[in-house]
């Protein structure tokens, strides 16, 4: 199902809202690597948020994710206050590993061995 105006126009008020708290707070360089928000999808009901968030360098993304949701209520807290008078309720907010790079990373090496499987025959 398609989204829709208001869902993205709300996910793009999130989305920048998020990116200067993440930054505010630290959250984006964590455990020697780092953070970065890649999208944000909400509900029709605009009551749900999914934050998906790339982790780029960090050994441990579940620890990583555990502390970045550890500080789920202050960054909530941040973002009300920057918000609040734009929405009518705060959606709730849901943290994901966006795994779309490893994904990437490893089509691209299948790629790279069969084409050295068609070069060596």
């Amino acid at each position: 199902m398609e989204e829709g105006k208001r869902q993205k126009q709300v996910a793009a008020v999130l989305l920048e809202e998020m990116n200067s708290i993440f930054t505010k707070l630290g959250l984006n360089m964590m455990n020697g690597g780092m953070v970065s928000i890649s999208s944000i999808k909400v509900t029709p009901d605009l009551l749900e948020a999914r934050i998906y968030l790339s982790l780029f360098q960090i050994e441990d993304a579940t620890s990583t994710l555990k502390q970045i949701e550890s500080k789920a209520w202050e960054i909530k807290k941040e973002l009300t206050a920057k918000v609040g008078k734009q929405l009518r309720r705060m959606p709730v907010i849901h943290y994901y590993i966006d795994d779309t790079l490893d994904y990437v990373f490893k089509m691209e090496e299948l790629f790279k061995e069969i084409n050295k499987d068609k070069n060596v025959e």
